[in-house]
């Protein structure tokens, strides 16, 4: 998605307003790199070295003003270019036109009735922008050699994209021409802007996304312009970094994992059309047919002729949908806040709880997450918290045999599947502790913003206010907004168990044919069988994302789904030196019909 509507029209032209030598402008490529590449900076001086490494970038930017290459006129002037680009290639352009849809910026909308899991929209591979397509292209000789491409796919693409922007007779022109000028993701804020996010979760990746954005351009800018086999790259002459930060931005708000021609792995796409689609909350309705090799898309509800045709981009946080999408979405039902727990390895009681949580498959420390929903912790923090609790002051021994019930007794293989389930309490008095944790946790978290939630509020009633400041106050609103209803569920938790404990209320006793129930109840499935919601804990490094190859269910299906976006963006928060090696931590292939819906246990995001 990106930004859709706010489009910058820009005259083509190569020459720079200012006369800059290329000594020069490589001193500055150079210390910006060294800068970049350095050891990360002590806790609390990220946003000081942010500032420098912008100051560095400011500088960069004004001696290339006027170098960059753009195309005349707007986006909507080459909608019907694409359109007839994609009915030549053999896509569907019947049933749905592109439109402005005001706030939401540039959409699909129906020109005709859809109906629910109605096939409208398909797109064949040939239209797509893939790492293949970039091997085969001017790049490839570069691609060969520079095994930061070949580590990186998303970078790939997006100097791909650069290449063929720049190229007069590139077939993704049409395309091309369609995105926007520029984008509303953090590499495009203001530094004041950027400010509005200190001290909120998003900060840390706002910081390295930007840090780690200037590393590679300034690597790239080096390569380009020394390296034999970038000798015919078209941005010799015309690589700047907004450039770049174009680039990076298209392929990270597009981004999708597509299976390869021959079924053998996924590989990143950019999918002309079908990225106009705007989200909403619902499920995952697009995948990709190997046998007829294209892009699918069914309708996630019933449209009439004139709505707007929606896609689902998968469970992200209002947190991922600002860092790598660029806006903020008011009804996100997934919407979350992270908060980091572990048990320490000083605790006595130690080895035996890591064990439990182990059983549970669940690590002794992780990044769990507070959600917008009612209750907000999933039944993995349900689990890490009762097991967290498990001590009393007043008698280690007991404690050891509240543990060793879980580890040994009758039935602890079953008994450990009720940890994460809400009907089986393992005391009142661990509920009432784990509930009290819980409150005091996210009071504290709470005390950590430099504003309150009414102050935010009243800045956003500011006519004023910056697009780009508006979503940081948002975000920054809605994380405290899921952490004051988590104070208000933990003190209401709280006292319900201290008055089930009061009046000597029987504890619920598990029996083994609650087993069944465990199973069919969706939200009490065996936590063993349920996925960890930690998005940081395994972060992306800085170049990190690599062909992944799918299981043995995955090859065998003729249908895939399109994994939207799993990646990050294309610059992770780790600290990798330009030219280290760089895996993908975290992707995982699903096996399904692309017909089938994705449920919101299963977030791949789908860049727009």
């Amino acid at each position: 998605m990106g930004k859709k509507s706010r489009v910058k029209t820009q005259k083509s032209g190569t020459g720079a307003t200012a006369v800059v030598s290329p000594k020069e402008m490589m001193n500055l490529i150079s210390e910006l790199l060294q800068k970049c590449s350095s050891a990360a900076p002590s806790p609390g001086k990220e946003w000081e070295e942010y500032v420098q490494i912008r100051a560095l970038v400011e500088k960069i930017r004004k001696k290339q003003k006027g170098m960059s290459v753009s195309f005349e006129g707007i986006r909507e002037d080459f909608f019907s270019e694409l359109m007839a680009w994609a009915t030549e290639c053999g896509a569907s352009c019947d049933g749905f036109e592109i439109s402005n849809f005001s706030d939401e910026g540039y959409g699909l909308k129906a020109t005709k009735d859809i109906k629910a899991e109605e096939l409208f929209l398909w797109i064949p591979r040939k239209m797509l922008m893939t790492v293949e397509s970039a091997k085969n292209s001017v790049l490839g000789p570069l691609y060969s050699q520079d095994r930061i491409l070949q580590a990186m796919g998303n970078v790939t693409l997006a100097l791909h994209l650069l290449c063929e922007r720049a190229n007069p007779s590139s077939p993704w022109l049409p395309y091309i021409k369609t995105l926007p000028a520029d984008y509303d993701t953090p590499l495009y804020f203001e530094e004041e802007e950027v400010r509005h996010l200190l001290a909120t979760q998003a900060i840390q990746d706002v910081l390295s996304q930007y840090k780690n954005t200037a590393r590679q351009y300034a690597y790239f800018y080096k390569v380009i312009h020394t390296h034999p086999n970038a000798s015919k790259l078209p941005l010799k002459d015309a690589f700047t970094f907004d450039d770049y930060r174009w680039a990076v931005s298209s392929v990270m708000t597009r981004q999708n994992q597509i299976p390869t021609a021959d079924g053998s792995r996924v590989t990143l796409a950019l999918i002309p059309l079908w990225d106009m689609c705007n989200h909403t909350n619902g499920l995952i309705t697009t995948g990709y047919n190997l046998e007829d090799d294209r892009c699918e898309c069914v309708a996630l509800k019933d449209y009439k002729e004139g709505e707007q045709i929606y896609i689902f981009y998968g469970t992200r946080s209002n947190a991922e949908f600002v860092i790598h999408n660029g806006f903020f979405f008011e009804d996100n039902a997934h919407d979350r806040v992270k908060i980091k727990l572990g048990v320490s390895k000083s605790e006595r009681l130690y080895a035996m709880k890591a064990e439990v949580l182990a059983r549970a498959g669940i690590p002794a420390s992780s990044i769990f997450a507070l959600h917008c929903s009612e209750p907000p912790i999933s039944a993995q923090l349900l689990a890490f918290l009762r097991v967290f609790c498990m001590t009393e002051e007043r008698c280690a021994f007991l404690i050891a045999e509240e543990l060793r019930d879980y580890l040994v007794g009758d039935h602890a293989i079953n008994k450990i599947f009720t940890l994460g389930n809400t009907e089986f309490p393992v005391s009142w008095e661990n509920e009432i502790k784990l509930w009290t944790f819980l409150e005091t946790r996210a009071a504290l978290l709470l005390k950590t913003y430099k504003t309150t939630s009414e102050e935010d509020r009243s800045m956003l009633e500011k006519p004023d206010l910056s697009l780009h400041s508006r979503i940081a106050i948002k975000l920054r609103l809605a994380e405290k907004e899921i952490l004051e209803r988590a104070v208000s569920c933990g003190r209401a938790k709280r006292l319900h168990f201290q008055k089930q404990l009061d009046e000597g209320a029987p504890l619920p006793l598990y029996e083994e044919s609650d087993i069944a129930l465990l199973e069919n109840a969706d939200a009490k499935l065996p936590i063993i069988l349920r996925k960890l919601e930690e998005e940081d804990e395994n972060v992306q490094e800085e170049m990190n994302l690599v062909e992944i190859k799918p299981d043995a269910a995955f090859l065998d299906s003729s249908k895939s789904p399109v994994l939207n976006g799993q990646c990050k963006d294309l610059n992770g928060t780790q600290e990798d030196p330009p030219g280290s090696d760089a895996v993908e931590k975290g992707s995982e292939v699903e096996k399904h019909d692309p017909s089938t819906k994705r449920t919101e246990g299963e977030p791949k995001d789908s860049c727009k």
